[in-house]
């Protein structure tokens, strides 16, 4: 058994397009940072703490504390938690995962499961 087969398949993040990422990013700009990412960088406990807002909320504020790339944090932050990329602003990162029982949040046609 190798050391991967161990671990379920990580979804696909959600693809959207730009007058969907736009849409949140509207959505987004009222709410607080509910996930702070300090000088330790990405652990497996913030990964935990922005898994379970975005099942709780679908859509959060992350905000870093001096990055030494902010893309590439964004970026494996939504790979970490399969969620979309919507911004990155500053030091604040939106991203967006629905929730897989109750969506809340209605987004405009196009957005693709997985990038099919």
């Amino acid at each position: 058994m190798s050391p991967d087969s161990s671990r379920p398949a990580q979804p696909k993040a959600l693809q959207l397009d730009s007058s969907q990422r736009r849409q949140l990013r509207g959505l987004a700009h009222p709410l607080k940072p509910v996930v702070f990412v300090g000088e330790g960088g990405i652990s497996p406990a913030v990964t935990k703490a922005l898994d379970d807002a975005l099942t709780s909320h679908e859509l959060v504020k992350i905000r870093l504390r001096q990055p030494k790339d902010k893309q590439a944090a964004a970026r494996e932050l939504a790979e970490a938690t399969a969620s979309a990329l919507c911004g990155v602003v500053g030091h604040t990162i939106v991203l967006y995962r629905p929730n897989p029982e109750e969506p809340r949040i209605q987004l405009s046609e196009g957005a693709r499961a997985g990038g099919e």
